[in-house]
């Protein structure tokens, strides 16, 4: 079944520099405290990654100030952005240098769903809209504990047919959405639930737990992503085009390091394989440029 927050996910911060426990104080009121007192940073890492960079104002370097046609979702999956991050389940430092995200694919979408899907402002009949089925469920204030919900279809999901037929669509009429399109017809969907706890305040524990809603089985990729933010195309970390690295450092297990951060570790079940790409823009399908620029 789903997984229950044992005990351990409960207990505060095992740094040796913990204020003592406050008497009748609970596990959470202890790590607020030590948070506020700067014993322990425990809000450096949480839930901050946006829901939706496409189509903002942050990612507008035109000149004609539309910003919603600049970077469109279309192109979201070929283009590094420069102001921030997007993803399902997102969670990062403050700073947003190193993001955990989960992607996943039904073996049927011709991209990966690992962000969420909606219309642009021209789009939409009442404007920017997003078309997920999401559903952020628990938290607590220092971030210690986090759950929620991706509803994904089994068929391959409707964009084409959600953009076709809201451009149709007026002001006074109601918006077309993602259960109007009779994808979830038969149950045929997957309910992916995404958990994170912290032992302490560096200490991430990511749990996924896919439910097949269906009456028959079906495909289902699960991809836990870690990355980090690129700074380097633009000049950031000090104006220095540092660049930080993931590498394999044995079975289940990857090595992080970035310049300004730190080393990371990252653990993971199972002999899955692992993939890793560049945090490029991928200029060949965008703008048509040189494919051997920089690899995407």
């Amino acid at each position: 079944g789903p997984m229950e927050a044992p005990d351990m996910f409960r207990f505060g911060s095992r740094s040796l520099l913990d204020p003592q426990p406050q008497s009748g104080a609970s596990a959470e009121h202890q790590r607020l405290a030590a948070s506020e007192t700067g014993v322990e940073d425990w809000k450096h890492w949480g839930p901050y990654v946006s829901d939706r960079q496409w189509g903002t104002c942050r990612e507008d370097y035109g000149t004609d100030g539309n910003s919603w046609e600049y970077v469109t979702f279309q192109h979201a999956h070929q283009i590094a952005y420069r102001w921030g991050e997007d993803g399902i389940a997102g969670f990062c430092d403050a700073e947003q240098r190193l993001c955990v995200t989960l992607a996943m694919w039904n073996g049927k979408d011709s991209i990966l769903k690992e962000r969420l899907f909606g219309l642009a402002g021209p789009q939409g009949n009442h404007g920017e809209d997003v078309k997920d089925l999401y559903y952020y469920l628990d938290a607590t204030p220092t971030h210690s504990y986090m759950k929620m919900l991706y509803k994904y279809p089994q068929a391959e999901f409707p964009y084409d047919d959600i953009r076709n037929k809201s451009a149709l669509l007026g002001s006074t009429d109601p918006e077309y959405e993602l259960m109007d399109t009779g994808i979830f017809d038969g149950d045929r969907y997957f309910d992916v639930f995404v958990e994170y706890a912290r032992a302490d305040a560096d200490d991430l524990l990511l749990c996924v737990t896919a439910w097949n809603r269906g009456p028959e089985a079906a495909e289902l990729h699960l991809l836990p992503q870690a990355f980090f933010r690129n700074t380097w195309s633009w000049g950031g970390e000090g104006g220095k085009a540092v660049r930080p690295q993931l590498e394999l450092a044995g079975e289940g297990h990857v090595v992080g390091k970035h310049p300004t951060l730190g080393e990371f570790h990252l653990w993971f079940d199972g002999a899955a394989e692992t993939l890793f790409c560049e945090n490029e823009t991928n200029a060949a399908a965008v703008a048509g440029e040189d494919p051997d620029l920089v690899p995407f």
